[in-house]
Order: C-alpha cells, then structure tokens, then sequence
C-alpha cells in the first residue's frame, strides 16, 4: 500500500514536470516542442528546461501535505530528486 501511494506521487511527479517542460516550451519558445528540445541538447541548456518544467512540482506536493497524503507527496519529491541528478548529470558529465 505504501510503496503504491509513492509510485502514484513519483509519477505525477514526473508527469507534472514533463507537463511543467512542456508549458515553459509554449509560453517561451518561438519553434515546435521538438526543435527547442533539441536545440537546448545541443546548445546545453536542456537542464535548464528540466529545472523550469520541476517548478510545477511544487503544485502537486503541496496539494498531497494539505491531503495529509505524506507518501503521494514523498513520491513527488522523490520524482524532483531524480530531475535534479538528471541536471547534474547533464551539467558535470554530458557537457
């Protein structure tokens, strides 16, 4: 049960940041969702994506602790863990 309620929090975690990534691209961007991804690979700023797009994790996680849903909101943090060692993956090895 309470590695369900964690899994459930870790994938709308990822979910939102994809969403999150997604809407930055929309508001900010002037070409297609995949041309921006793939010019940030080449120029080096998809971390900065990645941190913009983890910023709406902050909606679910906090509606999850109103809840008193501590886990869904543990899975949720957990997801915002795993953008930020993507980012310092991205930052220190990748470039």
């Amino acid at each position: 049960m309470i590695k369900k309620e964690i899994f459930i929090g870790f994938l709308t975690g990822i979910i939102s940041n994809i969403i999150g990534i997604i809407v930055y691209i929309w508001i900010f961007s002037d070409i297609s969702l995949y041309d921006t991804l793939e010019e940030s690979l080449i120029n080096g700023f998809l971390g900065t994506l990645i941190t913009a797009g983890a910023i709406l994790n902050f909606l679910p996680f906090f509606v999850f602790l109103k809840k008193q849903q501590i886990y869904r909101a543990r899975g949720v943090l957990m997801a915002s863990i795993l953008a930020a060692l993507i980012i310092g993956i991205l930052k220190f090895v990748v470039i």
